[in-house]
């Protein structure tokens, strides 16, 4: 398990090194958007916080998970939680979708939903055969699509709520048959998603490093390695990065000044969130917002 977590490359969304691409928490594409771009074959990889909803309305996919490979047809549903080692060839007149979920938001998902949110955690692939439930999914799928794709009043909430809804069918389906494929863990993983959860509860605190791994009952160079090993980034990097979504996300949603979201944040000075944010980013806040 670990040689294997050290070879595999730990991607943002395929392809990239760089920060999440959008202030939003939630990414939409058609899966050819991305796929074609790699000559429709998207090699094993894994992300360290992002969870993916694939959903194939009709075309064949060679799916890998943690190991195994099978070849399915659409209509179908593939949840892969974060950590989870895949990759995907696709057939190219595929038809679908894939939703990527920011750990903050599938957390919270997950946290919403009780028990129906372990769906979200379990690697698996779910057919859907029945008519009904293969239409209602594609319904949501294709209105998840539609909202992301333009600005309007009351987005951010319709987007979240809908893909709770895609949620509560996908557990639904994943109830009536036991996942084909389950994630597995180590207990590496469980330190990694426990630490991601307390940077979501904390963030705007500015906890140190070892006031967090004291938390996890572990060491903060301990901490830092497991990071390291599954994430590839420090543990003080993904606090970083996280800091960074949600000034991304008040910059470009609300009217606060500058200096109020550097407050909100925890950050003592103005000046000292704003060499925070350019180092990060390459641009100031105001030319930030200014984009957006």
């Amino acid at each position: 398990m670990e040689t294997r977590h050290a070879t595999v490359p730990v991607f943002k969304l395929y392809g990239e090194t760089r920060h999440w691409p959008t202030p939003d928490l939630l990414h939409c594409e058609s899966i050819a958007e991305r796929s074609r771009l790699h000559d429709w074959h998207i090699r094993t990889h894994r992300h360290a916080d992002l969870l993916h909803l694939l959903h194939i309305r009709d075309g064949e996919v060679t799916l890998h998970l943690e190991g195994t490979d099978r070849h399915l047809t659409g209509p179908l549903l593939i949840v892969v939680p974060a950590m989870t080692i895949h990759g995907f060839h696709f057939a190219r007149d595929i038809d679908g979708h894939i939703i990527t979920l920011a750990q903050p938001l599938a957390g919270y998902l997950s946290e919403q939903l009780g028990q129906m949110g372990d769906v979200l955690g379990r690697a698996a692939h779910y057919p859907l055969a029945d008519q009904p439930e293969a239409e209602a999914m594609a319904t949501l799928v294709r209105q998840i699509d539609t909202e992301y794709r333009r600005p309007a009043d009351g987005r951010d909430p319709l987007l979240h709520a809908l893909v709770q809804a895609l949620a509560v069918q996908a557990a639904r389906r994943a109830e009536r048959r036991r996942p084909m494929l389950a994630r597995r863990h180590d207990k590496g993983q469980d330190h990694l998603q426990r630490f991601q959860a307390l940077i979501d509860a904390h963030y705007a605190e500015q906890p140190t490093i070892e006031s967090l791994a004291s938390r996890l009952g572990v060491t903060s160079a301990h901490l830092n390695t497991l990071c390291r090993r599954l994430a590839g980034r420090s543990a003080l990097q993904l606090l970083h990065e996280r800091l960074l979504l949600e000034a991304k996300r008040l910059l470009t949603y609300t009217n606060m000044t500058i200096s109020q979201v550097s407050d909100a944040l925890g950050f003592s000075e103005p000046a000292y969130f704003t060499r925070f944010f350019k180092r990060h980013t390459g641009d100031s806040p105001k030319t930030f917002r200014q984009r957006q």
